[in-house]
C-alpha cells in the first residue's frame, strides 16, 4: 500500500513538472506535437501505477525524454518557419466577404455544419456579416466582421470606418513571409520601403502585420538595435 502511494506521488510530481516545462497552453490550443507528447506522458505514467513490478525509473526517464524532445523541437520551430509549418500546418481562410471557400473547407475536412457551429460559438449567426473567418493551426476559428457589422467605438463616431481587411503577418522573427506578401498583392520591396521609412531593418522585427488598407503594426525585437 505504501509503495503504491509513494510511486503515485513521484509520478504525479514528475507529470506536473513536465507539463509546466512544456508551457501553459490549454488542451484545445495545443499543437499536434504537444498533444501527442501529452497523451504519451499520461500513458507512460499509468504503466508503473498499474504494474508495481515495473521500475518507476523507466517511466520517469521516458517522460523526461519526451519533454526534452518536445522542448528541443519547439526551439527549432522558433528559428525555422519551415519546421513550424511542417509540425503545426498553417492558418486557412474559410470565409472571405461572406463567401465560403469550399475548396479550403474540403482540404481541412470540415462540413458546412461544423463551420456554422464554430461561428455560433463566436456569437456570429449571420454568415453575410463575416468579412474573414480563419481556421487557426490550433483548431480555433478567428472571425473578423465586416466594418458595418462591428460594434461601434468612440473612434467610429468621429470618423467613418473603412472596409474591414484581414491583417496578415508579413514578417516573423526577422523573416519575410512570401505567402502573406503575395496574398496582399504586395511586393517585398514595398515591405523594405516601409521599414526603411521607420529606420528599421527586417532582422530587428519580431512581428509585422499588414492589411489591404495599408495599415501596419510593427513589433521590434528587444535588445536589438
Amino acid at each position: 500500500m505504501f509503495i503504491t502511494v509513494y510511486r503515485t506521488l513521484i509520478l504525479y510530481v514528475i507529470v506536473i513538472i513536465s507539463i509546466r516545462l512544456m508551457g501553459k497552453r490549454q488542451i484545445g490550443d495545443m499543437q499536434p506535437s504537444e498533444l501527442v507528447v501529452t497523451l504519451l506522458i499520461s500513458e507512460i505514467a499509468a504503466m508503473p501505477l498499474q504494474d508495481t513490478d515495473q521500475p518507476i525509473l523507466f517511466g520517469v526517464s521516458s517522460i523526461l525524454t519526451l519533454v526534452a524532445l518536445e522542448i528541443g523541437i519547439s526551439i527549432i520551430a522558433l528559428k525555422s518557419f519551415f519546421v513550424r509549418k511542417l509540425l503545426s500546418g498553417k492558418s486557412v481562410i474559410l470565409i472571405k466577404d461572406g463567401i465560403i471557400d469550399q475548396k479550403e473547407l474540403k482540404k481541412v475536412r470540415m462540413t458546412v455544419l461544423d463551420l456554422v457551429e464554430m461561428l455560433r460559438a463566436q456569437q456570429v449567426f449571420d454568415l453575410s456579416t463575416v468579412s474573414f473567418a480563419v481556421l487557426e493551426t490550433g483548431g480555433n476559428l478567428s472571425v473578423l466582421l465586416k466594418a458595418k457589422d462591428q460594434p461601434a467605438t468612440a473612434q467610429d463616431v468621429l470618423a467613418k470606418k473603412k472596409t474591414a481587411e484581414l491583417p496578415l503577418p508579413v514578417i516573423s522573427d526577422g523573416k519575410i513571409l512570401n505567402e502573406s506578401v503575395s496574398a496582399l498583392g504586395a511586393k517585398k520591396t514595398s515591405i523594405y520601403k516601409r521599414l526603411k521609412l521607420k529606420g528599421i531593418k527586417p532582422s530587428q522585427v519580431l512581428l509585422m502585420t499588414l492589411d489591404a488598407n495599408g495599415n501596419e503594426i510593427i513589433v521590434e525585437k528587444e535588445g536589438i538595435k
